[in-house]
């Protein structure tokens, strides 16, 4: 066992000999920009993992919420122009069904859908919207998971909820006859 004196002695020598604070010498690394972190609480990941290089595939891989091109920036800044188009085309579409009140519904109808698609599709021009339907992709994956109910089971278990709602509807119709008639006998 080496005395704490003595200890911090060898580690003031280290450095002499090399040079390099005691920091280094306990541990050696070398940096590697590509690699990305060095510490257990920030693992290392490659740049691509990252997102944080553009991909061929349009950004819709790992990582696809990382937006450092410039271009895309530019186009993240004209999101709130893009839902005042959404909303003029709404407007537009709830007042023009008013104004031409007096056309047959199927043209007013026919015209309130194109507007819908139009203002669709700006929608998810945007970042909200592009979010938007990368939610509903992965709501259809998960939705192809479930495992659904055969026709039997489903058969058995409307009966069963039917069989229970018809037993409650005839426990309380009896609780409101007997609760009706001590009232009216209270009551007089």
């Amino acid at each position: 066992v080496v005395s704490g004196k003595r200890a911090f002695s060898d580690i003031r020598g280290a450095k002499q000999k090399s040079g390099r604070p005691v920091a280094q010498l306990a541990e050696q690394r070398i940096p590697n920009p590509q690699v990305g972190g060095s510490i257990p609480s920030w693992p290392a990941t490659s740049a691509e993992q990252a997102g944080v290089v553009n991909k061929p595939d349009g950004g819709n891989g790992p990582g696809s919420v990382w937006r450092l091109n410039m271009s895309e920036a530019a186009a993240g800044r004209l999101d709130s122009l893009k839902w005042v188009v959404v909303l003029a085309l709404v407007g537009g579409g709830v007042f023009g069904n008013s104004y031409f009140g007096d056309q047959p519904i199927l043209y007013r109808v026919l015209a309130l859908l194109v507007l819908a698609l139009i203002a669709g599709w700006v929608a998810s021009l945007t970042q909200k919207g592009s979010d938007f339907f990368t939610l509903v992709k992965g709501s259809r994956t998960e939705i192809r998971k479930v495992v659904w109910p055969t026709r039997q089971e489903t058969t058995q278990t409307t009966l069963i909820v039917f069989v229970f709602v018809i037993i409650t509807g005839l426990i309380l119709w009896g609780l409101d006859s007997v609760l009706g008639w001590l009232a009216s006998l209270i009551l007089g």
